[in-house]
């Protein structure tokens, strides 16, 4: 009798288990982020250089302690991010080596966190604009940063930063399609003098 019980109650669970109702773990999901169409528009101020930059940006000029009249932030507010822009006129060759070993340590400081730090040479000799681009992938404060310069008097820097907790996996969209706008603004970047 105690066998049949426990039998039949367990004749019960199996068939109970069986109703249909089955569970299975939904994966973690992010919001869908809506894209603005591509357009630029000429930066072209009383700075050494020009370049184009997306029309749902804001350009403002960094108006921080010591700072370049060259010097601005532009701001994705949509995104939450901004891209720092800073301008050097170059005195001397120490003095540019100096910069550019500069940017090589901005970069590299996200080593800790950086999953990868992928560079790449900016080569525009007829417009002699060279530089180094750096792809930072990971948990980093900053994703990308990149310089310019004429290699003789000119250096200009870049570095984009989101103004929250840094998570690669959820914010890699919004990264890569500002990485386009940071392409476009190198490739139509230009010196005046």
């Amino acid at each position: 009798m105690k066998k049949l019980l426990i039998l039949s109650f367990l004749i019960a669970m199996v068939l109970a288990a069986c109703t249909g109702n089955s569970y299975s773990p939904k994966p973690r999901g992010y919001f869908h982020i809506e894209f603005p169409k591509k357009e630029y528009r000429k930066f072209d101020t009383g700075c050494p250089f020009t370049f184009d930059y997306p029309v749902y940006t804001e350009m403002t000029h960094d108006g921080a302690g010591n700072t370049n009249s060259c010097w601005y932030n532009l701001s994705f507010p949509r995104f939450n991010g901004n891209l720092h822009l800073t301008y050097y006129d170059v005195l001397s060759q120490k003095e540019y080596a100096e910069l550019v070993e500069d940017a090589r340590t901005f970069a590299f400081k996200h080593t800790v966190k950086a999953n990868a730090i992928d560079q790449r040479l900016i080569n525009y000799p007829e417009k002699k604009v060279y530089g180094i681009y750096y792809a930072i992938e990971g948990n980093t404060a900053s994703s990308v940063q990149f310089f310019l310069t004429d290699s003789v008097k000119h250096y200009f820097r870049g570095a984009l930063y989101f103004n929250e907790r840094p998570q690669y996996d959820s914010i890699q969209p919004v990264v890569n399609f500002i990485k386009k706008d940071i392409d476009r603004m190198i490739s139509t970047f230009k010196w005046k003098n």
